[in-house]
């Protein structure tokens, strides 16, 4: 089973775990009996434990719950495990940044509304494959999910330092490209379901995590600038600083006559869970963390990926494969579900994606150090989207990282031979 060994990724929220003073027995208890559809349900006892290390890339409070209960006729004492996901309060400065995202309330709309249409449509056409995690609960006033606890049916995180292997990469594609076929179909038979969900990473409403991007962008380009024959590619990327996030909200700009999808909008390696076969080959992999899920181009999904998650020879050597991979399985559920709009041929799909690839250079030469950062004094909410010298320090370090520093060598020249780094204005 693969485990996350390295836990310093620095999260879009520092998570400082503190067991929500609600989460009590009697709660919990009103949760299940609903879920259970047995009101005579009574749990006898339960356990609090942080359900992530300090500083995995959850913007909430994650508490695993062990419980025990009894329900039934046979009233014998069962067991049970599930993750209580709570909205951040106990920082006003992360909590005022995030609040034009309105994260919280997007997800528990997605678990409560969106998932169950979702799988409906798959099923229409026989296909039962398991997307994302059962929901036991949401609780609209209290900004709270509960799911099923997914380590206990053997799921686990793959190190995100590493990368994924093409088996766990085609896996991850597989569920990608239904979750997106069956949201196309979804908005093509309830006009307007996805109107209001225009509040990705990058959007036209609110642009507080610009100290994140545009501090990373300068980071990187000043170290690039020194660099013996790289100093043309440093100057390139400063001078990207001023367009660096309207260019990127052109990438999460729907575009009529494209196939537009429900994006997962924050899809990369942390947030896949595996159930790993022998010698690591993975059976099955759940999706999850909706926060950042917007309507728009299936590029938004695919560039992030495969510019974070990847393996080195594998995001360098076998992308066109995967498109093509991922395509296939789109394209195909979307026929299968007699989707009215015209389906894209590989060729205009690919076209689309290139439309919006200046999201590859942002994901795998920016956001990627963020992800696979090793140093941790300074890692923190207020590090990654401040602006004062703590915060460039710290934009400035993940950069050192040796890997993020031989990636940047072998991307650029690529990114920049696709013009990715010019001004297309």
């Amino acid at each position: 089973m693969p485990e996350c060994k390295n836990e310093v990724y620095i999260p879009f929220i520092d998570d400082c775990q503190q067991d929500p003073e609600w989460l009590t027995k009697d709660f919990l208890q009103e949760k299940l009996r609903i879920y259970f559809k047995d009101a005579s349900l009574k749990v006898l006892s339960m356990r609090l434990t942080p359900a992530i290390p300090k500083g995995e890339n959850y913007a909430s409070v994650m508490t695993r719950v062990s419980v025990e209960y009894i329900m039934g006729s046979d009233r014998k004492p069962r067991t049970g495990s599930y993750i209580v996901k709570s909205s951040f309060e106990a920082d006003d400065f992360s909590a005022e940044l995030m609040k034009p995202y309105d994260i919280y309330n997007r997800e528990m709309e997605i678990y409560q509304n969106i998932i169950p249409k979702l799988n409906d449509l798959l099923k229409e056409i026989g296909d039962m494959d398991k997307m994302f995690p059962e929901t036991i609960a949401v609780e609209f006033s209290r900004s709270t999910i509960i799911f099923e606890d997914l380590s206990e049916l053997q799921y686990a995180m793959c190190d995100r330092t590493k990368g994924l292997d093409i088996e766990h990469v085609k896996l991850c594609l597989t569920k990608l490209a239904k979750m997106h076929a069956t949201s196309a179909v979804l908005n093509e038979r309830e006009p307007g379901i996805f109107k209001h969900y225009d509040r990705g990473m990058l959007n036209r409403h609110t642009n507080n995590y610009s100290p994140y991007f545009v501090g990373l962008l300068e980071a990187c380009g000043k170290l690039v600038s020194q660099w013996d024959d790289f100093k043309e590619y440093g100057e390139k990327i400063l001078a990207l600083k001023p367009k660096l996030m309207e260019y990127g909200n052109q990438v999460f700009d729907p575009i009529d006559g494209h196939v537009n999808v429900l994006a997962h909008g924050d899809f990369w390696v942390n947030n896949a869970m595996f159930n790993e076969g022998p010698n690591e080959h993975p059976n099955d992999v759940i999706l999850i963390d909706f926060q950042y899920s917007c309507w728009g181009s299936p590029a938004i999904d695919l560039h992030y990926f495969f510019n974070t998650s990847l393996r080195e020879e594998i995001r360098l050597h076998q992308q066109d494969e995967l498109f093509q991979y991922y395509y296939n399985i789109f394209a195909g559920t979307l026929k299968a579900l007699r989707f009215k709009a015209k389906i894209p041929s590989l060729h205009q799909f690919l076209l689309h994606m290139a439309e919006k690839s200046f999201y590859a250079f942002v994901s795998g030469c920016l956001v990627q150090a963020v992800q696979i950062n090793d140093q941790t004094d300074d890692a923190d909410f207020q590090a990654l989207m401040g602006e004062d010298e703590r915060a460039l320090n710290f934009k400035r370090t993940v950069f050192q990282n040796e890997k993020v520093q031989k990636n940047l060598k072998r991307l650029l020249p690529m990114f920049d031979r696709k013009g990715l780094l010019d001004d297309r204005d």
